[in-house]
This record gives C-alpha cells, structure tokens and sequence, in this order.
C-alpha cells in the first residue's frame, strides 16, 4: 500500500486526496476540491439533477488523470447525503462508474459521523472535557459529543447547507425573519440534539472543514496576519459574531468581496452561520477550535487501521 487515493463525492464539494504511506508515515502528494454542488437543483426533491450528474461525471474523470498521473492503484471513493437520498443516486453511481470505472461506497449518516470524528482527532486534541464537534455539510450535518477519550453520542441529521439554503435564504441580503423561520426549523430537527447537550453540556465548539475553513481564512485575512500552514486553528467567539454580522448583511456580489470568501462557499456561507449562530445562541460555548481534517482523514484512518479494507 504505497499510494491511495480517496475521493469524498460530497453533496457540495467533490475532494480529492493522494497519500503516500511509506513506514508507516503518511505524506500527501495532492490534494484538491472542486465545487460540483451535486445537490443543486434536486436535493430538495430527494433527486440529483441531470446538470448535477454531468458536473459529477466529469470532475470524476478529471480525478481519474490525477490519480493515473500519480500511478496510484487503492482507490476509495465515498458518497454522502446527496447521494444517499437521491431517488436516483444508484443510477447516478452507476454512470460514475460506467464513465470512469471508479466503483463508489454509499456510506451512512453514522458512519459519516464516526469517520469526521477520527479526521479531527488526527487534526487536534480533543481534551478531557466534553467537546461538541459539527461537521456542515450541503446535504447533513454530523453532531459528535465527545472527549478525547470517548464518544458519548453522535448523530447526523438532514439539514445541510444546500438544504437550508433552498427553503430559508429567500432574499438577499437574508432577512431577520428568514432567519427567524430557520431557527424555528432548526429548534423543531435538533431536539435530539438538544436533550444531548442539556447532559452533556459540552463547552468547547469543533468545527471541522467547510465554511469553518472560509471563516479562519476570512480572519486572518481580515486582520492582515499571514495564515500558518496548519491543520488546527481557534476562533474566538467574538471574531465569529464579527464575521457573522458581516455575512448576513451583505449581498453575494458584497461577500465575494469580504477577503478570504472563496466562489464555492459564498452561497452556503449564509446559513450556515445562521446554523452556527443557532448553536452558539442556544449553548454556553467557551471557545471555537476548527479543524481542517474531516472525513476524507478519518477515512484514510479507516484504511491504514484496517478497519475499511480496499479490494
């Protein structure tokens, strides 16, 4: 097992990573993510858009010269929410692998949960006091209450980006009674949640990847400090109301120009930090650590430990 390639085909962004893993050493050889937002145009109906297919396909066969490139032979790939309630999603797999011959695993919601969580305990410590990792992505979001010790509860729930994006964010700039009628929905889906946080009244808020990336990347741009090359970062509470207030004032053509907002993420970003606002308003957070390792991570984790075993 010198080289492996994992693909995550998530329901917003499609990542590609390359390892190395010589004496049991991992070293990344690429690394890359592209915007497909498969579930443009379709999540909403339980279905993946026909433009959402070919966008799929094709960035599928450009991940193939990539890896071709890099003469890997252990290909995993992985499907998410998007794919997972999809209507047609085992036709859209199908065609994936008819035009690339690259076979893609379904994997659950829990699943989801349980890899995030091994990704970011690769990227950080966790600590001895219950933490509340989130993970958002386009079609669910992944809770895990844990330490570094143990996992107390984790839970996915459908109420990705993409998801909230389609029913809430109706005007632009959002208007306070959208997000009112999104924390009225989101109060409604994360009872369980709320039951859980109530026992385990976790203090430290982790988020990993995704638009936790755009906001540590916002920060730092914002207040003019180069960004290190790091997989770990923290972001004070009072940084985050900054650029949450930033956000949900602004029109897209003004966010685009907020310095480190990326094209993939300016759509998405709106609710997602009404979603995280949601969390913060709700809970008595101390902190907010970010993690850049997420599932793609806890996968490659999964594969080096045995615990996924590549045909």
């Amino acid at each position: 097992m010198d080289k492996i390639a994992i693909i995550d085909l998530g329901t917003n962004t499609f990542h590609l990573l390359i390892v190395e893993v010589k004496d049991g050493e991992e070293k990344i050889i690429h690394k890359e993510k592209i915007a497909v937002k498969l579930g443009e145009g379709g999540i909403s109906e339980g279905k993946i858009s026909k433009s959402a297919e070919e966008r799929a396909i094709k960035t599928m066969l450009y991940f193939k010269d990539k890896i071709k490139e890099e003469q890997v032979e252990q290909i995993f790939a992985s499907a998410t929410s998007a794919m997972r309630n999809a209507s047609n999603g085992t036709e859209v797999m199908k065609n994936i692998y008819d035009a690339t011959g690259i076979s893609i695993q379904l994997i659950s919601g829990m699943d989801e949960a349980k890899f995030i969580h091994q990704g970011v305990k690769k990227a950080l410590e966790i600590g001895p006091e219950p933490a509340l990792i989130m993970d958002i992505g386009g079609g669910s979001v992944e809770f895990i209450i844990c330490n570094n010790i143990e996992v107390f509860w984790m839970q996915s729930f459908e109420i990705g980006a993409q998801r909230l994006l389609d029913k809430f964010h109706k005007h632009d700039p959002i208007l306070p009674k959208d997000i009112e009628k999104l924390d009225d929905y989101l109060r409604k889906e994360l009872e369980e949640l709320k039951v859980k946080m109530d026992i385990y009244q976790p203090h430290h808020l982790i988020g990993s990847s995704g638009t936790f990336d755009t906001l540590i990347d916002i920060d730092y741009k914002e207040k003019g400090i180069e960004k290190p090359e790091d997989v770990a970062f923290s972001l004070s509470l009072e940084d985050f109301d900054r650029i949450f207030n930033e956000i949900i004032h602004k029109t897209r053509e003004e966010r685009m120009a907020i310095p480190g907002m990326i094209e993939m993420r300016v759509d998405m970003i709106v609710v997602a930090v009404c979603l995280i606002q949601f969390l913060i308003e709700n809970n008595e957070f101390i902190d907010i650590k970010v993690s850049t390792y997420a599932l793609k991570e806890g996968l490659l984790d999964a594969i080096l430990s045995n615990e996924i075993k590549l045909s």
